[in-house]
């Protein structure tokens, strides 16, 4: 996943909310967001499924525990020695102390990430290329994309400034329209122009493709629109919509039940 704004007790009627693009290969097998058994996590988590390496990009637990992972775009890459794609899980399973201590000794074993963990309350960060990794998170809307939290990239810039101004129209009763808002605002195209882009290594015409919120190619691209939303009733609510190359849009699921007491 290349693209996460979460918004954390921004809104009265919705204490929790995630949007997120996924962006990768479209010739990596992945298998659909739905409810499956993981030993990592040690509970039944609803996520998509990496079928090469294992493990999610994104998860959410029975209580609305929201845990995602984004790479760290690097010119050259060492490969680790452990998948990324279990880091989501294992946030689910372990809370952010035991969590950071273990990947403070074992963050080598991963190529570079950015790890964040959600619930309705707060947050945590983690990313093995931040000099000081590890912090929790408050009260606020944040971005998450190939660099480091808050790191003012454009297409960051403009999908948080936009959720924010989505959230502040919502109201309560409405939250399918308010996934479908967001939905809609993650397929924005809109490419930085060439005096912001970032420099990463990967060279000027793959940063300028890379640089708008949804990526539509043959090869790569954006994979998958996730929105999930808590609210204060304890409504927990995920709404994904896959898409396939050049940005066709192919199966749509919808997930609600109920916080448990």
């Amino acid at each position: 996943m290349c693209l996460i704004v979460f918004s954390l007790r921004q809104h009265s009627e919705f204490p929790l909310v995630v949007a997120a693009n996924r962006d990768e290969f479209f010739r990596r097998p992945t298998a659909a967001m739905d409810w499956w058994p993981s030993e990592t996590a040690g509970r039944e988590v609803l996520a998509g499924r990496d079928l090469l390496s294992g493990g999610t990009w994104l998860a959410i637990d029975t209580n609305g525990h929201v845990s995602a992972v984004t790479n760290v775009r690097e010119g050259s890459q060492a490969a680790g020695t452990s998948s990324r794609g279990e880091l989501p899980l294992r946030a689910l399973a372990q809370d952010s102390d035991a969590l950071e201590s273990r990947l403070r000794q074992q963050k080598n074993r991963y190529s570079g990430f950015n790890l964040v963990s959600l619930n309705a309350e707060h947050g945590w960060y983690f990313s093995n290329r931040d000099a000081h990794p590890g912090r929790h998170v408050h009260r606020g809307t944040y971005g998450l994309s190939n660099h480091l939290l808050q790191t003012p990239w454009p297409k960051l810039l403009r999908l948080r400034n936009s959720v924010s101004g989505i959230l502040e129209k919502a109201s309560s009763g409405t939250t399918e329209n308010l996934h479908q808002s967001l939905i809609t605002q993650l397929q924005d195209t809109t490419p930085a122009p060439d005096h912001e882009l970032p420099d990463t290594g990967v060279g000027r015409e793959t940063e300028r493709f890379l640089s708008s919120p949804f990526i539509i190619g043959s090869d790569y691209g954006t994979r998958a629109t996730t929105v999930v939303t808590v609210s204060a009733s304890g409504e927990i609510r995920v709404t994904e919509q896959v898409w396939g190359p050049e940005g066709k849009k192919e199966e749509a699921r919808a997930f609600c039940w109920q916080r448990p007491a």
